[in-house]
This record gives structure tokens, C-alpha cells and sequence, in this order.
């Protein structure tokens, strides 16, 4: 029989059971939909994350405490290292020791609870100079943003970010008022615009001069991270060569795998979250292949049942000439047929999904979420779906192809 004619009849077969039919593939289509909607918004998370990153300036380089981490526990230990003081930053301000650096910017990190009136809030305590205004691309929607007279004197002044002006003033005008901080009172001098999802969240965060950070609310003297910024054409590496070199003297390492810092430019950071996203997606794949494989198993059991009810239909195309061969093309087609109908709506739905919800991300989080069509998704997912129509309908339909036209055409 030709394979048209078996498509033809097979078609026929599972339109006649349509319900059956729409209840079998619902795993297959389950599987497909979950496949195209993790590796579409992965792909547009990986897509946002890089152009934040991007954004920052290739020029940009940052300096860790801490060894190059290998796992979590380096990782843990970068975050919490105090190997970075005030005279590595004075080491790589030095032109002589860094040629190609511009403007070097310590960063101190901590967290706290401010006040004003009664009203209390959570925040991200975050000292720097005024250089990170423009390094970390900063804007403010209300006054100025603290001044490098600001950061020699140790001055009370703060800027906040949106989210902290809403919950501690409300409606009211932040600026000039006085927030507590650890019993420190701070003068607001400037509102920061809303961060809309950027990789920096400064909204819930609270600005002041490192130096004020460091003596009156973190008592530190060391810094949670340097972030450099190249001159303009000058060689990365170079660069990060120079600073390599400038800090291991500063702390008097001679073997480079003695390192107590390491340096991260822009490109390597964005290397490290493409891996990390794309393992997330790889293994939220996997766990959508489960809802594929339960699906598989369900199509065998509904084509085991669709050939004990057609035995009398086997053994009379047996009778009539078919061979054991155009029995199991038969009922191999049918199946595949079943998976890839399966995979098709799994395609569509799947897409559909994801550009609503990208779309939903991009207008709720005000963030510019791209919607990617995942071509390897869908092609994955079509793939496997066929796969699966022949090896879980493989078993069902040699059974029905070694029946017994004699014994089928007897059957009850």
C-alpha cells in the first residue's frame, strides 16, 4: 500500500475518534508548549540581561576581593572578602601603575532599616564616589547627586532611590529631609528615576558617600568591590594586565594563584550569565521532556486499545491481501501522525503564550523584553514528538501486525 494511501487512511482513522484523539496527544502537547515557552523567555531574559551588561561599556572593569571563583563557596567568599582597601585604590588611580585607566570608583555594600517620622523601610546601602553617577548610569528625577567635596568630608548626605522616596514620604517632597540610618541622620539631596528592571536596582537603595558609608554606618575599611573604567581605545586586556600586576604588588603576591581579588571585565561577566541562564533553560527543558515521556506513554496505551477494538479490522486486511508490513506502516503512521498533530498545537500554543507574556513583562516591569521565536525549540519539539509517535507506537503496532487474520476475524 503507499505511504499516501496509509496517511489517507490513517487520518481517517483518528478523525473518526477526534475526541480520543485530542485527549492522547494533550501530554505531547503540554510537553511542547512548557519546551517553547522556557526557551523563548530564556532566550529574551538572556537577551535583556546582556544589553544591560552591554550597557555599561565594554571600558568597564570590576575588581572583586577575593580568589577567581570556581563554585559557591568562592562566590560566597568574593562577596564577604575585605581584601580591597584604600590603598588599592590609590595604587590603580596611579597612572604609572595603570596607564589606561580613566577613573577608578570604590563600592561598599551593606544593608540597614531607615526612618523618617514612623515610617520605616528595608534598605541597600550602597557608598561610592560621584564618578558612579555616570559610571553606572544614574539619572535622577529630583536634586543632585552627592559631589567629590561630599565624599573628602564625610558628609551626611544621601540619595535615594524611588522606591524608598514612595515608602518613606509618600506624596511628600524627600529632599532636604532627614532619614536615620543605623542613628545616623542623613540629609536627602536627591531622588534617583526608577531603574525599570536594570541589572543595577537602585530603587530600593540608599546613595551616600563611601567614606560616610564606611566610618558611620558599616565601620569597614575595606571596600565590597572596585569598578574601573578604561580610557577610551585602550586595550582591555592591557588594562587588566596592569591591574593584575599593581594590586599583587600592593599585597605582596608573587604567585599569581595566590591571588586575593580578581578582575571581571564586562565581556567575561556576560560569558558567565549566558552559561548560567542557558544551564536554567536546559534544565527546565528536561523537566518538560517528563510531561513528553508520560505523554508517549499514553499514546502507546491508547493505540494498545485502538488495536484490540480494530482486530476484526486487521484480520479482514489481512484476508484481503495486506501484509504484516502494511499493518505496522499502518498503525506507525497513525501514531505519528497523533504526536506530530501533538507537537504542531505545542508549537503554536507555546508561541502564543510566550509573546503574551513577554509582552506582559515588557509593559508591567517597564523593561525592554524582547519576544524570541525559539527556532531550536520548535524544532526540537516537533523532532521529538515524531520520535516518540514511532518508539512508544512501535510496540502496539507490531502487535497488530503479527495478529492472526484467522484467529482476528474470529474475534468477539
Amino acid at each position: 500500500m503507499k505511504l499516501t494511501k496509509q496517511i489517507h487512511t490513517a487520518y481517517g482513522g483518528l478523525r473518526t475518534n477526534g475526541s480520543r484523539s485530542l485527549l492522547t496527544i494533550l501530554g505531547i502537547v503540554i510537553g511542547i508548549t512548557a519546551i517553547m515557552l522556557v526557551v523563548s523567555l530564556g532566550a529574551g531574559a538572556q537577551n535583556l540581561i546582556l544589553g544591560e551588561i552591554q550597557g555599561l561599556g565594554a571600558q568597564t572593569i570590576a575588581v572583586l576581593p577575593g580568589r577567581q571563583p570556581t563554585g559557591l563557596s568562592d562566590s560566597a567568599a568574593s562577596i564577604l572578602g575585605d581584601s580591597l582597601k584604600e590603598k588599592d585604590l590609590v595604587a590603580l588611580e596611579n597612572k604609572g601603575n595603570v596607564p589606561g585607566v580613566k577613573d577608578v570608583v570604590p563600592v561598599v555594600m551593606g544593608a540597614g532599616t531607615a526612618s523618617y517620622t514612623s515610617n520605616v523601610y528595608q534598605v541597600t546601602i550602597l557608598g561610592a564616589t560621584d564618578l558612579a553617577e555616570k559610571i553606572l548610569d544614574m539619572h535622577e528625577s529630583a536634586g543632585r547627586f552627592f559631589d567629590s567635596t561630599d565624599v573628602q568630608d564625610h558628609s551626611d548626605v544621601a540619595v535615594i532611590g524611588s522606591k524608598v522616596a514612595t515608602e518613606l514620604f509618600g506624596a511628600d517632597d524627600p529632599l532636604n529631609q532627614i532619614v536615620k540610618i543605623k542613628g545616623r541622620s542623613l540629609r536627602i539631596v536627591g531622588v534617583l528615576k526608577p531603574s525599570g528592571g536594570s541589572l543595577l536596582n537602585t530603587d530600593e537603595m540608599i546613595l551616600m558617600p563611601y567614606t560616610t558609608a564606611q566610618q558611620y554606618l558599616l565601620g569597614i575599611n575595606y571596600f565590597s568591590r572596585l569598578i574601573v573604567e578604561a580610557e577610551p581605545g585602550a586595550n582591555i586586556d592591557t588594562v587588566v594586565n596592569d591591574i593584575k600586576l599593581t594590586l599583587r604588588e600592593s599585597h605582596g603576591i608573587d604567585d599569581p594563584a595566590k591571588d586575593d581579588f580578581n578582575v571581571q571585565t564586562q565581556q567575561e561577566l556576560a560569558d558567565t550569565l549566558s552559561t548560567i541562564t542557558n544551564a536554567l533553560t536546559y534544565f527546565l527543558v528536561a523537566v518538560a521532556g517528563i510531561a513528553l515521556f508520560v505523554g508517549g506513554i499514553g499514546i502507546m496505551n491508547i493505540m494498545l486499545v485502538s488495536v484490540t477494538e480494530r482486530t476484526r479490522e486487521i484480520g479482514l486486511r489481512k484476508a484481503l491481501g495486506a501484509t504484516d508490513r502494511d499493518i505496522l506502516t499502518q498503525f506507525l503512521v497513525e501514531s505519528v501522525l497523533l504526536t506530530a498533530a501533538g507537537g504542531v498545537i505545542g508549537i503554536l500554543l507555546g508561541t502564543g503564550l510566550a509573546f503574551i507574556i513577554s509582552l506582559g513583562l515588557s509593559q508591567g516591569l517597564g523593561v525592554d523584553w524582547q519576544f524570541v521565536f525559539p527556532w531550536s525549540g520548535a524544532a526540537l519539539g516537533f523532532g521529538v514528538s515524531a520520535v516518540i509517535g514511532l518508539v512508544f507506537g512501535g510496540y502496539p503496532a507490531r502487535k497488530a501486525s503479527k495478529k492472526s487474520p484467522i484467529e482476528a476475524l474470529s474475534y468477539e
